[in-house]
């Protein structure tokens, strides 16, 4: 309850106490400092509450079902509770000023906010994977590790004496998370003014005389799209997160993809090729997880006013907006599919379509995305999370192209392989290629013009 509750709440503090974005406002107001600082910890307390009462309570109620109910383990069992909330306070208050102090020497927060959001994940599923044989582990012997925990670390058992029903240890923890609270705040009063007017890292620039290098009108747009892409962890959270994924499967394909392409292969041994299709229709399902252009033209948001108004074709606006996804998931694609193949035992011939296919579909997915995004833009949103993430133009990309690759490999397995797995992939990659130079032409000249007229 209290890893959960601080990991889930120790953001809604760096943002929520010190980084809001109304403090200047607040700041400026015939408020004391002091209101306004109990009004966000408050928020914070409670969010953190949110997080601990989904796994408490229901420890709570199970052990008093388990092992009876009496008044004193009722009442051991509320302070218990409000020590594991205030204890998820002080850590979530802790790790918030650290947080926010290292925000202010960052010159890019997005790329920080990123990496952290992708260890958190990565810890988070690693721990999931692990839960059972930990749990079974405890169970199996709790008696041995009750006892090294009551030798070794007797505070930890006086912990676990709370929840029981023993007042003296719950008073006493009680009375310590009081005194650690009362420091906190003592340390946040001295230190929230100084953090919350911050302006972060601002350096002393001194103008040098030096030639500007022209850039092509392409050329800045495509440097524009990539800086709105990097300037958003919420972007890239959200829609480039197959960036790292699809090398990463590419990766774990050379560990422990000859294993899995032999239990493929007596499978499937009736159907010839059909691991290398099915890898293939794996590579494509993941592609589904680069989705850059769907939002692009919604995150213009109320400015979009300003590339129509460029002396540029729309077009070339849109082309740029394609591109950035084109580059990106292309070499990534080229990379998985390249490790895949090297586990494959198959003819030549089918590790080249393969490869060939993965970027066919690549360079389809960035333009049927845009044409999907043009006609179902989301221009008047509050929160860029409303066209990153919860737009039905993302939802239809998403759901669509998990059925494009499910189908894929699917319609092999049941009538496919009958033509065998050269004609195939030659068929799909037609299909690809076609479709997206078919949507390519459409983005050109009835997209430019919806894009123009928004």
């Amino acid at each position: 309850a209290i890893v959960f509750g601080a990991l889930g709440s120790v953001f809604n503090t760096y943002s929520g106490l010190y980084l809001a974005k109304d403090n200047d406002l607040l700041l400026s107001l015939p408020i004391p400092v002091n209101t306004i600082m109990a009004s966000r910890l408050i928020n914070v307390y409670l969010m953190g509450t949110i997080y601990a009462i989904t796994v408490i309570i229901p420890c709570l109620g199970v052990y008093w079902y388990l092992y009876g109910l009496s008044l004193m383990k009722v009442i051991c069992g509320i302070l218990l509770f409000l020590i594991i909330t205030g204890i998820i306070f002080l850590l979530s208050c802790v790790l918030g000023y650290g947080v926010a102090r290292i925000s202010l020497k960052l010159k890019n927060r997005s790329f920080i906010t990123v990496l952290v959001s992708l260890g958190f994940f990565g810890a988070y599923y690693f721990f999931y994977f692990k839960a059972s044989d930990m749990v079974q582990e405890l169970v199996l012997n709790a008696a041995v590790y009750g006892e090294q925990i009551k030798g070794a670390a007797y505070i930890l058992y006086l912990f676990g004496r709370t929840g029981e029903g023993y007042l003296p240890a719950a008073l006493g923890y009680l009375a310590v998370t009081l005194a650690l609270i009362a420091l906190v705040w003592k340390v946040i009063s001295r230190s929230f003014l100084s953090i919350a007017a911050a302006g972060g890292v601002s350096e002393k620039v001194h103008y040098v005389e030096k030639p500007a290098k022209q850039r092509s009108v392409f050329g800045a747009l495509l440097t524009k799209e990539f800086s709105r892409f990097t300037s958003s962890a919420n972007y890239m959270l959200n829609c480039g997160l197959g960036i790292l994924m699809i090398p990463a499967a590419g990766i774990l394909i050379l560990v422990k993809g000859r294993d899995i392409c032999t239990m493929l292969d007596s499978v499937f041994e009736t159907m010839p090729g059909c691991t290398a299709v099915l890898m293939a229709a794996m590579l494509c399902t993941l592609g589904a997880m680069i989705d850059i252009t769907v939002p692009s033209v919604s995150l213009e948001g109320k400015s979009i006013w300003i590339p129509q108004s460029l002396p540029v074709e729309a077009k070339t606006v849109l082309r740029a907006k394609v591109c950035i996804q084109l580059i990106l998931s292309e070499a990534c694609m080229l990379f998985a599919a390249v490790c895949a193949v090297s586990v494959i035992s198959a003819p030549v011939l089918i590790k080249v379509l393969v490869c060939i296919l993965c970027l066919v579909y690549a360079a389809f997915s960035a333009v049927y995305g845009m044409a999907v995004g043009l006609r179902m833009p989301l221009l008047s949103w509050t929160s860029e999370i409303a066209p990153i993430k919860q737009s039905g133009a993302v939802n239809i990309i998403l759901f669509s192209s998990w059925a494009i690759g499910i189908a894929f490999g699917g319609i092999y397995l049941f009538a496919g392989y009958k033509i065998g797995a050269e004609a195939y992939l030659l068929i799909w990659i037609a299909l690809f290629a076609i479709s997206g130079l078919i949507l390519f032409r459409w983005m050109d000249h009835k997209g430019s013009r919806i894009f123009a007229e928004l």
